[in-house]
């Protein structure tokens, strides 16, 4: 990176806005205040990270490459291309789609995933699982705000929702029967998992009983559930936050239970999931998380297909579902400064009880709680609050058949989109995929053989091979996302500088980034319509 690039970083850290908080100083970067999804009113950056609680595993970080210090000799944005690739690649997860025989005949020839860290902890989470009871894969990526455990809670348990919505009564009779029976129940999912993916075990006991709940109402439904895939996507998103919302109200005596299920509720997470059967693909959508066909035309020609809209202040369906919902009288405070309420930036999420329950009820739930700051919750009612819930987890979800020329799929979080537009990552993908499907050519020797030659050959190849210097899509895409100049060139000063900034500077600049491709399979989808 220039000079000029790291100046204006550092500038931009001593230009801060520096304010005093009980306890400690701490600063707020103005140029960029409005990547941060909550904002309050109260800082205390005495407290522990929201979404941290008691827990003993969080996220991990690549801190040894992360500065502390925003003073110039302390700051340095030196990183060898290794350490850069470390940094990079540690959150990659790859699946390709095979079975019992060896051979893939799914629509979803692969996946590739990766995630890179802004804040400390990461508030993203990501979940991909194959339906075992039913038919389909399921992709789901989840930006949390207000600290991670939200995100953290849909991760582990909406998909699990949404596959329970999906099962025939006989299914669910045959697992209520067994678990009654105390006998081992077959799985219903089975997760493709990156090691560094957590989960709230303390509580897991606690989420089964909530689900067999749902299972339970399910079964004492008159008939046959018969859900489609688009009624079930949206019962299970609107289960699981009413249950999210019931659990911090019902009497706990496990106080890490209890503080977990706080932190669930108060802080909040947008979400958006796939699932995809055949030639049958559903996107459900709760907040501004994307997800973006990428379809090779006819004439050899990449285009963009978006399956969700972005729920926030510049959505004018979004706007006007708000006002049918509220009293004229709340029109002109309902989006302040391009926020819910002038707080949240999405305007559908889960969890954030704050913009969901009355006051009586944040009242009396965190009057009953432990010592709630401790937990970084904070008891503060939004100017205008008159007439709850202000904000929905009600996803959008959309259906599109699968076509031969339907080549993938890109969900990522909108630290991701914040940086590329819906045409850049396609073409990035297109490109990316079409290096991998060119075959390296043999090495052909003329004689006489001599050592110039040989090493004339070996650099043509090397050259061939830094094109395509990750083999991991989604990382191929961060990389681009943190690192492109204004040409849209990568740059590698910049793309360490982005990687080296301090903790209380990342946030400024760039947001946590989670990224699935989906790769189809061409084949399988051109049998299907023969077939059919």
């Amino acid at each position: 990176m220039s000079r000029t690039v790291s100046s204006w970083i550092l500038s931009s850290a001593r230009n801060s806005i520096v304010c005093q908080g009980k306890g400690c100083w701490y600063s707020i970067c103005l140029p960029n205040r409005n990547k941060i999804k909550w904002k309050l009113v109260v800082s205390k950056t005495h407290l522990l990270p929201a979404g941290g609680c008691s827990l003993d595993h969080p996220f991990p970080l690549q801190k040894a490459f992360r500065h502390t210090s925003t003073e110039e000799e302390h700051f340095s944005f030196q990183l060898s291309p290794s350490q850069i690739n470390d940094i990079l690649r540690a959150g990659e997860l790859s699946h390709k789609t095979l079975d019992l025989s060896g051979k893939n005949t799914s629509s979803v020839l692969r996946f590739e995933s990766n995630q890179l860290a802004s804040n400390s902890p990461m508030e993203d989470r990501r979940s991909a699982a194959t339906c075992l009871q039913t038919a389909g894969m399921l992709f789901g990526v989840f930006d949390g705000h207000a600290g991670a455990a939200c995100a953290q809670a849909v991760s582990e348990r909406l998909l699990h929702y949404i596959a329970v919505s999906l099962m025939s009564r006989q299914s669910l009779e045959e697992i209520e029967l067994a678990v009654e029976a105390m006998k081992p129940v077959r799985p219903i999912l089975q997760w493709h998992r990156h090691p560094n993916d957590v989960e709230y075990r303390e509580i897991t006991s606690q989420y089964f009983e909530n689900l067999r709940v749902y299972w339970q109402h399910l079964l004492d439904l008159d008939a046959e559930p018969g859900f489609s895939l688009e009624e079930a996507m949206v019962c299970a998103f609107k289960r699981l936050d009413s249950d999210i919302s019931l659990e911090v109200q019902a009497p706990q005596e496990n106080e890490l239970m209890r503080n977990i299920a706080l932190q669930v509720a108060f802080s909040g997470a947008t979400a958006c999931v796939a699932h995809v059967d055949g030639v049958h693909l559903h996107v459900a959508n709760t907040g501004d998380c994307r997800a973006v066909l990428g379809v090779h035309e006819e004439d050899g020609t990449w285009s963009t297909l978006p399956l969700t809209r972005d729920h926030n202040a510049y959505d004018e369906f979004e706007i006007r579902r708000l006002k049918r919902e509220h009293p004229r009288s709340e029109e002109k405070t309902l989006f302040v400064n391009d926020r819910l309420l002038g707080i949240l930036m999405p305007s559908r999420a889960f969890g954030d009880v704050q913009l969901k329950w009355s006051k009586e009820l944040q009242h009396s739930v965190l009057e009953n709680s432990c010592d709630v700051e401790a937990l970084n919750i904070y008891q503060y009612v939004p100017p205008n609050y008159h007439t709850p819930p202000y904000l929905t987890a009600e996803p959008e979800v959309t259906y599109h058949k699968l076509r031969s020329k339907d080549k993938f799929l890109v969900i990522a979080s909108d630290g991701l989109w914040e940086m590329l537009s819906n045409e850049k990552v396609v073409r990035l993908v297109a490109g990316h995929l079409t290096e991998l499907n060119v075959q390296k050519p043999p090495l052909t020797f003329k004689k006489p053989v001599n050592l110039g030659y040989m090493h004339n050959l070996l650099l043509q190849r090397k050259s061939r091979g830094l094109a395509s210097l990750d083999q991991n899509i989604a990382t191929h895409l961060i990389r681009h996302a943190i690192g492109s100049n204004e040409h849209g060139q990568l740059d590698p000063e910049k793309l360490a500088a982005m990687l080296t900034l301090p903790e209380d500077l990342a946030r400024m600049y760039r947001d946590d980034i989670t990224v699935t491709v989906v790769y189809f399979n061409s084949e399988t989808i051109d049998n299907y319509y023969r077939s059919n």
